[in-house]
């Protein structure tokens, strides 16, 4: 059985519980606190599976991946039954597109190592951090939404009536967004494929509160 390692809140893991969900994947989860004894992911033992000290991690037999992106390519080629990426080319370049705009430029730049690197290292106040929060959260929504648009694509999820890989992007990072308050009226077509996607029991059995480990 595959093992996905990863934390309860852990925006890039709950990305890819949403694809192992989606494809019907059986998986064992197993818990690297980042916060507690100054962060597991920093122990021998795990850095032994993913030497960036980063979660998650999935295995499947010998095979050990980390970065979310390349688990769910992963598991897009290994359980190709049910895909999460369209048919044609193009279209698999949007939704890879999309899917980078959260993991590659939103994401990094509000999680858990930098706002902590911001508050330790720079002495920034809690609110200045909130601002830059805010700040990326709104240019990476802001182009996700226009992309949509221009593509004409009305919901309800982010590729028309076909769950892919954007959804399992999207959703975490406005989970991520609703924790520190972030405005999602300002992105309507957005905040309606959360709500479209969180009344479905795949996405519903990944939400961070539901897992084992959350507290």
């Amino acid at each position: 059985m595959i093992k996905l390692y990863g934390y309860w809140r852990s925006t890039a893991a709950y990305r890819v519980r949403i694809a192992l969900n989606l494809k019907q994947v059986s998986y064992s989860q197993h818990s690297v606190h980042l916060v507690k004894d100054g962060g597991e992911q920093h122990s021998p033992g795990y850095r032994g599976i993913n030497p960036q000290g980063l979660v998650p991690a999935l295995v499947d037999g010998n095979t050990q991946i980390g970065q979310s992106l390349a688990i769910l390519e992963y598991l897009e080629e290994r359980y190709s039954k049910t895909p999460l990426l369209p048919s044609k080319l193009a279209d698999k370049a949007f939704i890879r597109q999309l899917c980078q705009i959260i993991a590659c430029d939103t994401h990094p730049l509000n999680n858990l190592r930098v706002l902590q690197f911001l508050s330790n290292d720079f002495n920034i106040k809690d609110s200045d951090k909130t601002k830059w929060y805010h700040h990326w959260l709104a240019l990476g929504f802001a182009a996700f939404e226009a992309l949509l648009k221009k593509q004409a694509i009305n919901g309800p999820y982010c590729f028309g009536t076909e769950l892919t890989m954007a959804d399992a992007c999207l959703i975490p990072q406005i989970y991520n967004a609703n924790r520190f308050d972030y405005p999602m009226e300002n992105h309507p077509l957005l905040a309606a494929i959360n709500e479209k996607c969180l009344k479905l029991t795949r996405f519903q059995d990944a939400i961070p509160e539901n897992q084992p480990d959350a507290v």
